[in-house]
């Protein structure tokens, strides 16, 4: 009865493991079971399923000449392998390889076989008879190869940690080791290659771009994350689209449109090559050739797109390739292909009548096809030469995906052999226990692939613990005409390397034909870029990357193009006419070499001059009658103020220094109130003893040189008070004045306009008495002129200081020197003039003795 029932449930196990899944497969035999998934159809047909009868399985189209290429790759790792002596000795590797037809669903169907047959185990055969090692589980699966079927197989996978190791799944969200733990991959993730496009755009300072997707694993996350990267570079996408094989005429049109309408020439596609064929052959019809596409790994060398019809649109494709390997004897392996000669892959049949364009005798594909017509093919020889057919098959010049799966396979056979080899007590397992490789599990395996360490055939490591990504080499390549053929050349133009988290771009230009013949990179912004002179300025409702070119303002400029904010130019600068750079500002003064600052300066000396000649004069007739007087001592102390007067007017001229600041408004307020003082106290003295008629001794007492020195003196000590007030709280200094925009005036900064105002306030008030008290004296005897002088002068004073008060306000630098200058000059030379017309008479003689 025990051996009845475990021959009864292993019939069952053996039917189920050995007929579920797709009908059309590649298996052979082994000690170990490896599956593989492979797209050897691009699709499938589209069927609608009323169910009014057992739904039949969807029939696969669009045979694919490059899937089968790397089917063969992996037999023929597992053939170099098994008849290795070194790996896995006395081990067989077996497979069973199913086509998964770039779909979800036909890949699930092969899933669930693997799947199926790992069950057995969980049946505990053991308890009846010893018959399970008789039929041998999928211990890993190598596949698949778009990243949207990979997802769905490693959610399946999972679940029985199955290891799954993709040779051409690059989506960044199968990183994720929490949700898909046995998944694997020889391949970079699409976070690098997002990053190396967006470089690359930014290498040829585009900002204006087309980004299409195809609506799956592979492209929603790839363009994500190529968004992100947009956005960190202030590069705008203009349109944002998806894509699928699936979509109905009316979307690609729709598609077309939008991207014909666009502005934009770049158009970044992060899709495969069934997803992104349907709006190529949209715009080849439309013949739309101003466009660069920018390819990424998995259509950059599709044979679907890479053909030569294609060229006139798709020429100058920008596209990243994945690194290439060599898999030496590969090549001869490729051209031994025949259907007689491959009992075990059934998927060699239709190659060889796809390469042919014939029948193979009991061809279920010799029948009807999918629009009900009957094919007429011829019937195959089975002579024909494999080498004499140019497709994709056998074109290895540069093995990327072939090399992939080599390594995958590679990669399993390695942890196998540390199963092998592996010595009790130092295990990966409970105890530090072995596997057995006779009994190895699919758990076992995946444990073991997670430490795996080996160096594959171009030296490089291979790692797949948890976390560790390949790095994202990558070589640009750039779509060209053979000029022999016409066909598609990938010409080799650059490369982009990750070096840690820093990335390496290399392009050389000279080798890029833009539109497939054009050497000049082309423009893609949304603005004209704009000139060193300008910046950008924002258009309203308009991406960033919209602009309007706007010139920099005064005192600003941008000395490259597309400056987005004009830089300030330093203090001591001034932007040029175009504002591109700046220039050392012109440092004007009131100088001395200049004619303004000469003619001053000669006034102020003439005026000097003048008036010591004047007191020369009265030095030497100082014992005569006249100069007697004139008040000979008080005269000497006013033609003394007045060539200070003069000399402080000097003072002005010149770079202002802080020294010069502090000094030149009290040397012009001290002196002028020492001159008007003499004034004052000279015509206070004559009015009053005018006013006496007779100078008595009381007079003589009372207005006697003394107390005329000590008037003077303490008139004079006001002002030098109001002058050590000002210098110790607000004391002037010398400053740069940046007004004018293009000059730097050095000018004085007063520290306290209020004392300023009170100094010259003060200057003007003594003015005043002394102006009351000369025109008082206008009644005085005709012959006695000094008064009225006198009065023309302290006129003059007050016009000249009252004009004075607006201009100095008014007026900005070194004229702001030059008023004061003037007015100083001005009134100096009133009071020198209105003593130099004095002439003392008969009369005023001899009362200026009595007085004396």
């Amino acid at each position: 009865m025990r051996v009845c029932l475990c021959y009864l449930i292993l019939l069952s196990i053996s039917l189920v493991a050995s007929t579920y899944g797709p009908q059309q497969r590649a298996q052979k035999t082994g000690d170990i079971l490896l599956g593989g998934l492979f797209p050897i159809h691009f699709g499938v047909a589209s069927k609608d399923q009323d169910l009014a009868a057992r739904p039949e399985s969807t029939e696969c189209v669009r045979y694919n000449f490059r899937g089968f290429r790397w089917l063969q790759a992996m037999i023929f790792a597992i053939e170099e392998i098994n008849n290795s002596s070194n790996l896995l000795p006395n081990i067989t590797l077996g497979y069973r390889i199913f086509d998964t037809c770039n779909t979800v669903s036909k890949a699930l169907e092969a899933t669930l076989s693997f799947v199926a047959q790992n069950k057995i185990d969980s049946l505990n055969l053991d308890e009846f008879c010893n018959c399970t090692g008789n039929i041998p589980s999928t211990i890993a699966v190598v596949g698949a190869s778009g990243s949207g079927v990979s997802t769905s197989v490693a959610n399946l996978l999972s679940l029985f940690y199955i290891p799954q190791i993709s040779y051409a799944s690059s989506s960044r969200l199968l990183s994720n080791k929490n949700q898909f733990k046995s998944f694997m991959r020889t391949i970079p993730s699409d976070e690098y290659q997002a990053t190396a496009m967006a470089d690359i755009i930014e290498y040829f300072q585009w900002n204006w771009v087309i980004a299409i997707a195809s609506d799956d694993e592979y492209g929603r996350p790839g363009i994500e994350k190529f968004e992100n990267e947009m956005l960190e570079r202030d590069i705008c996408i203009h349109l944002n689209e998806l894509i699928s094989q699936y979509f109905d005429e009316a979307d690609v049109k729709g598609l077309a449109d939008r991207i014909e309408n666009s502005t934009s020439k770049i158009i970044v596609v992060f899709a495969s090559g069934p997803d992104i064929e349907p709006l190529v052959k949209e715009m080849v019809r439309r013949n739309i050739t101003d466009r660069i596409w920018l390819a990424s790994e998995a259509w950059a060398i599709s044979s679907l797109i890479a053909k030569p019809e294609y060229l006139d649109v798709m020429g100058g494709t920008i596209g990243f390739a994945l690194r290439a390997g060599h898999i030496l004897g590969y090549r001869e392996f490729l051209q031994q292909v025949h259907p007689k000669t491959s009992p075990h892959n059934e998927f060699v049949r239709e190659f060889w009548e796809e390469t042919f364009n014939c029948y193979l005798e009991d061809s279920p594909r010799n029948k009807v096809s999918e629009n009900g017509s009957t094919n007429f093919r011829p019937l195959c020889t089975g002579e024909e030469d494999i080498t004499s057919v140019e497709t994709p098959y056998l074109d290895f010049t540069h093995l990327r995906i072939s090399y992939n799966i080599y390594v995958a396979v590679y990669a399993i056979a390695h942890a196998l052999q540390d199963i092998l080899t592996c010595t009790p007590g130092k295990g990966l397992f409970a105890n530090n226990s072995c596997a057995d490789i006779r009994r190895v599990e699919a758990w076992q395996v995946l444990k073991q692939l997670r430490h795996l360490n080996f160096t594959n055939s171009m030296g490089e490591r291979v790692s797949f613990d948890d976390g560790n990504e390949l790095s994202g080499n990558y070589t640009i390549i750039n779509w060209h005409r053979s000029p022999e053929d016409g066909s598609v050349v990938f010409k080799e133009v650059g490369y982009h390397n990750m070096l840690g988290k820093k990335a390496q771009l290399v392009i050389d230009k000279s080798k890029i034909l833009w539109n497939g013949y054009l050497t000049e990179v082309p423009f893609s912004n949304c603005s004209e870029d704009c000139e060193p002179g300008t910046r950008k300025g924002i258009i309203e409702s308009m991406p960033t990357c919209c602009f309007e070119c706007t010139e920099c303002s005064d005192g600003e400029y941008s000395d490259h193009k597309d400056a987005s904010v004009c830089t300030k130019c330093p203090n001591n600068s001034w932007s040029n006419g175009n504002h591109t750079s700046c220039f050392l500002k012109e440092i004007e003064f009131l100088s001395w070499t200049e004619p303004f600052g000469i003619a001053l300066a000669f006034l102020a000396v003439l005026g000097i001059f003048l008036t010591a000649f004047v007191m020369g004069v009265f030095v030497r007739f100082r014992n005569t009658p006249i100069v007697k007087a004139a008040n000979r001592e008080l005269s000497y102390l006013l033609l003394f103020s007045l060539i200070c007067c003069f000399s402080s007017s000097l003072i002005f001229i010149g770079e202002p220094q802080d020294w010069t600041c502090r000094m030149r408004q009290p040397a012009f307020g001290v002196s002028f109130v020492l001159c008007i003082s003499c004034i004052l106290v000279k015509t206070n003295r004559v009015l009053l003893v005018f006013e006496a008629k007779i100078p008595t001794s009381v007079h003589r007492k009372w207005w006697g040189l003394n107390l005329q020195f000590l008037l003077v003196f303490l008139f004079t000590f006001v002002q030098v008070m109001i002058s050590v007030v000002w210098l110790y709280n607000a004391p002037p200094s010398s400053c740069e004045n940046h007004d004018i925009d293009e000059i730097i005036f050095i000018t004085c900064n007063e520290g306290s306009m209020m004392a300023l105002g009170f100094l010259i306030g003060y200057t003007c008030l003594l003015a005043a008495v002394c102006f009351f008290f000369a025109f008082k004296s206008r009644k005085l005897p005709e012959n006695f002129t000094e008064a009225k002088f006198i009065t023309f002068s302290m006129l003059i004073f007050f016009i000249v200081w009252i004009s004075f008060v607006p201009a100095y306000f008014s007026t900005y630098g070194k004229f702001v020197s030059a008023v004061e200058v003037i007015a100083i000059l001005a009134s100096s030379f009133s009071l020198l003039a209105s003593l130099a017309n004095h002439k003392p008479n008969h009369f005023s003689t001899e009362f200026q003795l009595t007085l004396n």
